[in-house]
């Protein structure tokens, strides 16, 4: 659950966990009714009659997000484990019509977790995409690494666009990927909209890589001619690093040193000798060039 959720429609919390027990309490063979089977399991595993009923989990109360975008901008990380701690840490508190504020439950979220097959985002408008904001790959990204650290398996990732609610569709995570790479990420008519924005345009192409690569990270889901087309567009187009120059120098330094990560982790498996070369050679201008800066300023 989104941290915002859990503030703005406390209401929809109740109405859920009704939803829930009015499972749990069904008179109805199990084989039909699966929440009760794994219900009635954990009482036999010694679960409390309460915790056995949790199913609505989220952050703290107070606090907001999972953790895991502190971990990305740190480079905080080595694989799955490190965002599975911090997802369970930050997320591990359930919440109830008898615990409307939250209550600590991270065991309990642990074992929820580890039975999970598929995690699957719902999405009714097509003003953002998954490389649009790093909430993306910190709830649903988060949650595939996580399963996949506690269960040992890689979960189903799936994208819900129900922005037509009259035709709603459901993705694959990669194909999702795939589009919006297609139709935003790489599309030449948004790269030349979002550089009449000047520095705020570079942010966001820098961000774009960012998200992109925080999705990856968690889900494993840009292949190697993804990032070097990124590379080119991004970084390294002669036009572009013009741009750069003359509107954010930092957001050029930004893209070209998270697109090394993205090589020296082994997420972009096996890049181009030389494209890496030029990465490596624009980092380097560019932090002489921001250094430049400093000393005058």
């Amino acid at each position: 659950m989104r941290s915002s959720f859990k503030d703005a429609f406390p209401h929809l919390i109740t109405l859920l966990d009704d939803a829930v027990n009015m499972a749990l309490d069904a008179d109805e063979p199990v084989e039909q009714n699966f929440i009760r089977k794994h219900y009635l399991e954990d009482l036999k595993n010694d679960k409390t009659e309460t915790s056995a009923r949790y199913r609505v989990f989220g952050c703290p109360p107070g606090a907001y997000g999972i953790g895991i975008l502190d971990l990305i901008e740190a480079q905080n990380w080595k694989d799955e484990h490190d965002f599975a701690e911090c997802y369970v840490n930050w997320g591990g508190f359930a919440y109830s019509k008898r615990s409307p504020e939250g209550i600590e439950a991270k065991s309990e979220f642990t074992h929820r977790l580890t039975t999970v097959e598929v995690a699957i985002h719902n999405q009714d408008d097509r003003e953002h995409d998954i490389f649009d904001s790093d909430d993306y790959f910190q709830f649903h990204g988060g949650l595939i690494a996580t399963i996949k650290a506690l269960s040992g398996k890689d979960p189903k990732g799936y994208f819900g666009d129900s922005q037509n609610p009259a035709a709603p569709k459901c993705r694959d995570i990669k194909e999702e990927t795939l589009r919006v790479y297609r139709t935003r990420v790489v599309n030449p008519k948004w790269l030349e909209s979002i550089k009449q924005h000047g520095y705020k345009g570079a942010s966001e192409m820098a961000a774009t890589v960012d998200y992109l690569f925080g999705f990856d990270a968690t889900a494993n889901v840009v292949s190697d001619f993804m990032y070097e087309e990124i590379a080119q567009q991004y970084a390294l187009a002669s036009a572009t690093q013009e741009f750069y120059k003359s509107k954010n120098p930092w957001a050029q330094r930004g893209v070209s040193e998270r697109l090394l990560e993205a090589a020296q982790r082994g997420m972009w498996a096996e890049p181009d000798p030389d494209t890496l070369e030029a990465l490596r050679q624009t980092l380097l201008e560019c932090d002489a060039e921001l250094e430049g800066r400093s000393e005058l300023s």
